[in-house]
């Protein structure tokens, strides 16, 4: 699927009446089936100055609960930028949910100029993610920032 299409489903599941997380959900639905090398898709939502797990695709991860500067997540939401990992087996702060992950994008969602939460992407292939992920799953982040 390309990254228009992409889009235009993304738009078109968070206009739908629908609660907030079963939108949350269909999004990470439609990127892990129509992207290749997107094993695990997530949110994670900042409540009382933390990231807390929201819905997400994949396997269980025990990491419910990040602060922020801890691990690629934390990292991403306390200095408010993309992170993209092509090796996670070379970062210091890597909190590992898989034995199976080689790379991870982590992309900051913000809304009235603070992260709100982010969207977290691992992959079981090494270097699986480009700059054009990095800028398709920006857009997705300021059209998911409308329903938090």
């Amino acid at each position: 699927m390309d990254r228009e299409k992409v889009m235009e489903g993304v738009e078109r599941l968070l206009e739908r009446k629908t609660g907030r997380d079963e939108k949350l959900k269909d999004v990470c639905r439609l990127l892990h089936r129509n992207l290749e090398n997107y094993d695990w898709v997530g949110f994670y939502l900042v409540e009382d100055g933390e990231l807390v797990l929201g819905p997400f695709i994949g396997e269980e991860t025990e990491h419910t609960n990040i602060d922020f500067g801890e691990g690629v997540c934390g990292q991403a939401a306390e200095r408010e930028e993309t992170f993209v990992v092509d090796d996670v087996s070379q970062e210091d702060n890597y909190l590992s949910c898989s034995l199976k992950t080689e790379s991870e994008i982590v992309v900051p969602i913000f809304k009235e100029g603070k992260v709100v939460g982010e969207i977290d992407i691992d992959s079981h292939q090494l270097k699986a993610f480009s700059e054009d992920d990095e800028r398709l799953l920006e857009d997705i982040a300021e059209e998911v920032s409308s329903i938090l």
